[in-house]
């Protein structure tokens, strides 16, 4: 049974092996510190941080989430050590927010490698700190317990560390918030809450069992606890998670996203401290469903069975679920594989640590003994990935080809109906992600709409296009024809006149790639060249920003020029820095910052070791921006267990007309409503 905790209480553990898990609702930072049985910090090194997320003994997220999970070795940890506590804190420098007050309360759970909870506390009270200790694992008379301790620090990591008795308390916070700052930079977004009812196919798939999937009750969080013995928890999946990234301005209501907690009212009301997988509310209309399976098969898989308001919304979430299931599968083959080849370096130490053992017939027969259960542990986690791949891979061919034109590939025949629509989408389609276990299944790369950041495509060249290009010219040319299909889509998928997109080409070298938008008279005007051009659209664009800004935070939203142009702005910007010179890039940043909440947009075409001689005043436009690239790269990590996942844009297949015909009906489009 799970223990409740409250602050001060503790609770004995039964096990070693532990994760915790951490549910905020926010992206908040999750790090985990050693101490001696004074409670003293030794040094940077007994701290488990997102720059350093795996010492001897502990795992750590790598970023910024809503939602962590923490592995825990207990009989790893030195004779020294008496001490594991749990640090949670606010990213700084964020447009989140900056206490914990303003937040729903933190709820972090010690769970069993089964998954099965030993103890649950909720973080209440907090009100001006951004940094928790949230509870600690401590050492007593030889056996370990967890005590709530709910300790929070309005100085933050700095105050927090120090308080520890970390004499690199600053320093280490300082790298601990850079180390947040870069992984943002290249996120993935966090998928959406997932519920029981949008749990699918997966429950019927019947994976291979392993000792922690033994009918258990059904787990709460985002990520299910992973077998050593490979294969995850699939059954009853709840919710936890981010129904859409933090800040995403001006978002409509997501009915999918019921479950996050209650934001503070204007006036300064009351916090709704329910835990926001705790809450309840109206389930949506059923999704589709599967014909009944024969006895011993999987499920059919079905476009369109997750839980959402609109087909839309299905898809999207149903996506997001697919990625969500195949970087669980994943995690859990990998740490599978893990397990086994620690379980084996294990067996061989002790026979080498016995000197009787070492020569003859005897340590010859221990080591093939050990060799042999590392291969059978291995082929048994690869038989249950096997397995779970085949079944999304099944309902990828069936999602694939039923996705509406934001989501799906050019290559869908779905493209050759296009007609232009009359709402706008939920989300939009920026490539694929896929994993190395896994090449055959590609995920689709959504994000929603209005952009949240910028985006940057990487015309520089990189490890993964080593021998791809022979000269900078084609990276550029490349780079600019990924920008073209994402400005292409974007168009596409908008209604007549409620999306406008300016260029900016100084030197004109992407006059070619440019063509398609050019040609069919979709751009606002011709590309801007020359720093004259420069100037000029960037002085446009600020005053812009500048005016909606002063009107929206004045409630005189109504008051804006008659004739005034309320579509959603895209400023593609090629061959940067050339033309560029300190006014502008500050216009720039500018832009970056405040102009997607008030729907202007920057999509950035630029080699960044090629714009290093700006020096640091560019780092945070970069960190603003989401990097994508022109060719398969995998510089995409996820949140949760901190894949690295390739990216792979998808452009229009060489020879295809259906880029043109698309942009020709968007242009007749524009001409009728204009």
């Amino acid at each position: 049974m799970t223990a409740e905790l409250v602050r001060g209480q503790n609770h004995p553990l039964s096990q070693v092996r532990l994760e915790i898990r951490v549910s905020a609702g926010t992206p908040i930072v999750a790090a985990a510190a050693l101490s001696d049985e004074t409670g003293r910090i030794h040094g940077v090194e007994w701290v488990a941080h997102p720059g350093a997320p795996t010492p001897p003994g502990l795992e750590v997220s790598r970023q910024a989430a809503a939602d962590h999970r923490l592995a825990v070795d207990l009989d790893a940890m030195p004779e020294t050590v008496h001490r594991v506590s749990v640090l949670l804190a606010l990213p700084a420098g964020g447009a989140g927010p900056v206490r914990f007050g303003a937040l729903a309360a933190p709820f972090v759970a010690v769970t069993g490698l089964d998954g099965a909870e030993v103890a649950s506390y909720t973080i209440t009270g907090l009100d001006a700190e951004s940094a928790v200790v949230a509870l600690e694992l401590y050492r007593r008379q030889g056996a370990w317990k967890v005590r709530a301790v709910g300790q929070g620090y309005a100085g933050g990591l700095a105050e927090l560390l120090t308080d520890q008795g970390l004499r690199q308390a600053r320093q280490l916070a300082g790298s601990i918030n850079d180390a947040v700052a870069q992984g943002l930079a290249r996120s993935v977004q966090a998928p959406p809450p997932r519920t029981a009812d949008g749990d699918r196919s997966r429950q019927a798939a019947a994976p291979a069992l392993g000792p922690d999937q033994g009918g258990t009750a059904p787990q709460p969080g985002p990520v299910p606890p992973v077998s050593p013995y490979g294969g995850q928890t699939t059954g009853g999946q709840t919710t936890g998670g981010q129904g859409q990234p933090p800040g995403y301005p001006g978002a409509a209501p997501d009915p999918s996203a019921v479950t996050q907690p209650a934001a503070p009212t204007p006036g300064g009301g009351p916090i709704d401290y329910s835990h926001p997988r705790r809450r309840n509310a109206a389930p949506p209309p059923p999704p589709p469903t599967a014909p009944p399976a024969a006895p011993g098969q999987p499920a059919q898989p079905v476009a369109g069975d997750a839980t959402g308001w609109s087909m839309e919304e299905r898809l999207y979430n149903q996506v997001w679920g697919m990625f969500e299931d195949l970087a669980r599968t994943t995690a859990a083959y990998r740490s599978a594989v893990d397990f086994a080849e620690s379980r084996m370096d294990k067996e061989l130490e002790q026979v080498l640590s016995d000197p009787r053992s070492r020569i003859g017939g005897q340590g010859d027969a221990a080591r093939e003994a050990a060799r042999a259960r590392h291969a059978q542990l291995v082929d048994q986690a690869r038989e249950a990935l096997d397995r779970d791949l085949a079944q999304l891979k099944a309902e990828v061919d069936v999602v694939e080809p039923a996705l509406p034109p934001a989501y799906a590939r050019w290559d869908n025949p779905v493209w050759h109906a296009y007609r232009v629509p009359m709402e706008f989408p939920m989300a939009l389609r920026l490539g694929d992600l896929h994993l190395p276990e896994a090449d055959r299944i590609r995920i689709p790369m959504l994000v929603r709409l209005p952009l949240e950041r910028g985006l940057w495509i990487d015309s520089g060249r990189t490890e993964s296009t080593e021998g791809l290009f022979t000269d900078a010219h084609t990276s550029g040319r490349l780079a600019m024809e990924t920008a073209v299909a994402h400005a292409a889509r974007l168009l596409a998928v908008h209604p007549a006149g409620e999306f406008t997109v300016h260029v900016i080409d100084p030197a004109g070298s992407g006059a070619q790639p440019l063509a398609p938008l050019v040609q069919s008279g979709v751009l606002a005007a011709p590309p801007a060249l020359g720093a004259a051009g420069v100037t000029d659209v960037l002085t446009r664009l600020t005053q812009r920003v500048d005016l909606v800004q002063m009107a929206v935070r004045g409630g005189a939203a109504d008051s804006l020029p008659p004739g005034f142009d309320t579509s959603q702005q895209l400023l593609i910007v090629n061959d940067f820095p050339h033309g560029f010179d300190d006014r502008a890039v500050n216009q720039l940043r500018y832009l970056a910052d405040e102009g997607p909440a008030f729907g202007v947009h920057l999509m950035m075409v630029a080699d960044r070791e090629e714009s290093s001689g700006y020096g640091p005043l560019l780092d945070p436009l970069w960190r603003s921006l989401l990097r994508l690239t022109p060719v398969p790269d995998d510089h995409l990590a996820d949140p949760w267990v901190g894949h690295a996942w390739t990216y792979e844009p998808t452009l229009v297949p060489p020879g295809s007309q259906v880029l043109q015909q698309v942009l020709t009906q968007v242009a007749a489009a524009r001409t009728k409503y204009s």
